[in-house]
């Protein structure tokens, strides 16, 4: 389910991005990890509804950016203490790694054929 956050403007938007207000961590942390297994290039994981400016933006996640996205918001797992989380961020991102590479080595056999 992709979370709505509302918001006055694009400015306090804007704020909660600079002040790495943890809803939206959370919002693309959870977006990202309900989705590990869609074979979808593109995950919506946020929704900001601006008021004044009579405007929703969506925000959106491409798959090959999921483990830099999800190491990007580990520390503010770590600073909100939600260390169960934490494990399973940081398990997701060895899972992602590990294909990574298990992509780049069948990548290097068939371009050797």
């Amino acid at each position: 389910m992709v979370v709505e956050i509302t918001v006055q403007n694009s400015d306090e938007f804007q704020e909660m991005v600079d002040t790495k207000d943890f809803r939206i961590s959370e919002a693309v942390v959870s977006g990202i990890l309900e989705n590990i297994n869609s074979k979808k290039k593109h995950i919506h994981v946020l929704s900001i509804n601006c008021i004044e400016d009579e405007a929703i933006y969506d925000i959106t996640v491409e798959r090959k950016y999921f483990t830099e996205t999800l190491e990007e918001h580990l520390p503010c797992y770590v600073q909100e203490e939600r260390y169960e989380d934490c494990r399973l961020i940081a398990d997701t991102i060895k899972k992602l790694k590990e294909q990574e590479v298990g992509i780049l080595i069948d990548n290097l056999k068939k371009s050797k054929k």
